[in-house]
This record gives C-alpha cells, sequence and structure tokens, in this order.
C-alpha cells in the first residue's frame, strides 16, 4: 500500500504526518508511533525513519511518523516549542493512529529528545502505548544543550572561510549555558529552561508500560539511568546498537544513512 500524508490534531494545532498501513492486515496486531528527534537530529534521521516505516508496513505493523508543532512539516514557529505542547502533539498522534489501526498495541519509537517526550507523554497517563522503544534517549538537557553547541561551533568551523570565533568564546566562557540557536534551530525561552532543568532524577518512567532503552556500548550515562529505573522495580531493559550514528552530521564517511543494525535492531524490539 502507499503511504498517505495528512494533517491531524485540533484545529488550533494542526499537525503534519505520514501514515503507512499495514500491508498484511490479516496480522496487524501491532502499530507503531515514530516520535522523532528535534532539529538537525530529525533531518538527520529523517530518511532513516522513513525506511523503517516501509519495512514495517510490508511485515503487517502499521506506521506512523509525524512533525511536532513547529517542527518539519507541521505548522507553527519553531521559537514556540516546549515540552507540553510537543507531550500534547504526541498523544494526537497516538489517538491519530489508533483511529486509523483500531485494536492494534500501539508501541512508541523515540530517538533523542522525541524518546525524551515519549517518557514524559507515557508518564502523563492520557495516552497508553503498550511498549516504549527509547533510543539514546536525553536524559539531562544541559548535556544535550553542551552536546549541540559543541556540534555548532564544529558546524561553523567547517563551513566558513574565516570562522566565527564568537561561538568558541561564548563555548568556552559558559560551557554550561543553554544557547538560543543550534544547527539551523530556533530554541524558545520556555524550552531553554525546560533542557536546563531536565536531569536524570526528573525523568523518571513509570510500571504502566514495559520500556526498551537502546545506547552505544559506550554510554555509561544512559545506562546508568536504565539501572536506576530498574532499581525502582520498573519494567525496563537496557540493550546497545553496534552501529554508531552521528546524530547530528553528514553520514559519510563515519555512518552509514540507514544503518541496517539499527533497522533490525529497531524491528525486533517491537516483539520482544
Amino acid at each position: 500500500m502507499n503511504s498517505l500524508a495528512l494533517m491531524f490534531g485540533p484545529a488550533s494545532r494542526q499537525l503534519f504526518g505520514i501514515f503507512h498501513p499495514a500491508e498484511d492486515t490479516g496480522s496487524a496486531e501491532t502499530a507503531v508511533l515514530v516520535c522523532p528527534p528535534y532539529g538537525a537530529e530529525g533531518l538527520r534521521t529523517h530518511r532513516f525513519f522513513k525506511v523503517l516505516a516501509e519495512r514495517l508496513a510490508r511485515a503487517g505493523i502499521a506506521t506512523l511518523r509525524f512533525d511536532f508543532y513547529g517542527t518539519g512539516d507541521s505548522p507553527g514557529d519553531e521559537r514556540q516549542g516546549e515540552f507540553e505542547g510537543w507531550r500534547r502533539d504526541l498523544c494526537s498522534a497516538h489517538e491519530e493512529l489508533r483511529r486509523r489501526a483500531p485494536g492494534a498495541r500501539i508501541v512508541w519509537v523515540g530517538a533523542r529528545l522525541g524518546a525524551t517526550l515519549a517518557v514524559l507523554a507515557a508518564r502523563n497517563g492520557r495516552c497508553d502505548p503498550v511498549r516504549l522503544v527509547l533510543w539514546e534517549p536525553v536524559i539531562d538537557g544541559r548535556r544535550y544543550a553542551r552536546f549541540l553547541r559543541e556540534q555548532h561551533v564544529a558546524a561553523i568551523d567547517a563551513t566558513f572561510c574565516i570562522p566565527d570565533l564568537s561561538w568558541r568564546r561564548n563555548l568556552l566562557r559558559e560551557p554550561d549555558a543553554v544557547p538560543e540557536e543550534a544547527l539551523g534551530a530556533s530554541l524558545s525561552t520556555t524550552l531553554r529552561a525546560q533542557l536546563a532543568a531536565l536531569t536524570p532524577d526528573a525523568l523518571q518512567l513509570t510500571a504502566l508500560h514495559d520500556t526498551l532503552v537502546l545506547a552505544q556500548p559506550e554510554d555509561e550515562y544512559t545506562a546508568q539511568w536504565a539501572a536506576e529505573q530498574q532499581s525502582r522495580h520498573m519494567p525496563v531493559r537496557l540493550a546497545y546498537f553496534k552501529h554508531r550514528l552521528e546524530w547530528t552530521a553528514d553520514p559519510y564517511p563515519n555512518s552509514a544513512m540507514v544503518p541496517a543494525d539499527a533497522l533490525n535492531r529497531l524491528q525486533g524490539a517491537l516483539h520482544e
């Protein structure tokens, strides 16, 4: 079946999505909602999630990809982006997928900040996914902001013949500051404050959803967070990717545009 581009959600907050119907509707017991990353990371993984959705649809799993309000092809100003609105967007997308795949068990697959928003939305209790698959979730907002700033400075250094040294000076002067701009995305005042307040202790899982956390083998920070959730007797497991994905960089020559290991791992995660 062909994918379907659509607009959904409240009239005051419409969202753009692409629905991939299950090709084998007789076995459509599971549906997947993709919770994409933010900014440059979302652009970097756009093709990856398109390929994943097409593969899932062929396997009989209906999939909905969407853009949060003010991002991608959804209406709105990116300078209005913030956690609470995006959490509501995720629930709107969940309801749209439930309408288009009635009776299916809905799994949320979130990456980076999209995974963080999935935790916040599921914890709220207004949406009811049966499983969360969290791919390298952002669990420390300041750490994430520093990563974005470092990548932004590196991109400026590599792009211009005469780099703008003010970015590097600001990074050295205030290494933990949350930027107003990062790799072409504008961060709202509210979003900057929310990232500054986001800590591992503030991002708690609940026992309502089975959760699989996917990380790089050397990512001890995420492993520690997952272990703390397990110590609270949450139904969470930690697994690893073999293939590194450079979240903000042109894939050549360091990583594949659509790494096969990641595709296989995410597809398998739906049924473990």
